[in-house]
């Protein structure tokens, strides 16, 4: 069984390296890790008193793994789920997160369990995550991943300037679709051309 911090390395490993692209709202990133995120904890790898793009470049694969299993791990409490999403709640809260949680929470609310929808890992959530896993634990792990697929298609259809992540220059699925389909069966993932189709209005 994978470790916390395997994961957080496959994690590192998907993300890749350093990239400022305008038309993410993130901003500059290195190994997923954002400036943002590198601002709010104060990790100032320079030295003078300023985080900046430069101590976003001087980030390492193994600094960017603590800060993952510190700080998307550990203290959102993703470790108290179903052991069967932790990995794909994870993978998410490094990508999008707080929403990571949203998403889970409002599958669980689809399955016709109460929980809030805020984004944080509490009691509630924790015990409903549970009883969800208890009531279908063939698919929960499946579902969430379906569940992450559809927020990206949305995420896409409302932002056109984020369609790239989503699908690539020649139609085929961008790194957010494939990401989302890692975490589930194969039988669940969509043909080249039901992605296509979904992504028809895109053009």
């Amino acid at each position: 069984m994978p470790t916390v911090h395997d994961i957080a390395t496959e994690i590192v490993n998907r993300e890749g390296g350093y990239v400022n692209d305008p038309d993410d709202p993130g901003g500059a990133t290195n190994h997923g890790v954002t400036i943002g995120t590198m601002r709010r904890l104060g990790v100032d790898l320079t030295g003078d008193g300023r985080v900046t793009t430069a101590d976003v470049r001087a980030l390492t694969r193994t600094q960017a793994i603590e800060i993952f299993v510190e700080h998307y791990w550990k203290r959102p409490r993703i470790h108290e789920l179903p052991l069967v999403v932790q990995a794909s709640v994870f993978d998410m809260y490094v990508n999008a997160g707080g929403n990571a949680v949203k998403i889970l929470q409002r599958l669980i609310r689809d399955m016709r369990l109460s929980v809030a929808v805020d984004g944080v890992i509490g009691p509630q959530t924790i015990a409903a995550a549970i009883q969800a896993y208890g009531a279908a634990p063939r698919h929960f792990a499946d579902a969430y991943a379906i569940a992450r697929r559809n927020y990206y298609y949305a995420l896409a259809d409302a932002r056109p300037a984020s369609r790239k992540y989503a699908r690539r220059r020649d139609g085929g699925k961008g790194g957010w679709i494939t990401r989302a389909e890692d975490f589930m069966a194969a039988r669940y993932h969509l043909s080249g051309t039901q992605h296509r189709e979904r992504t028809a209005a895109w053009a």
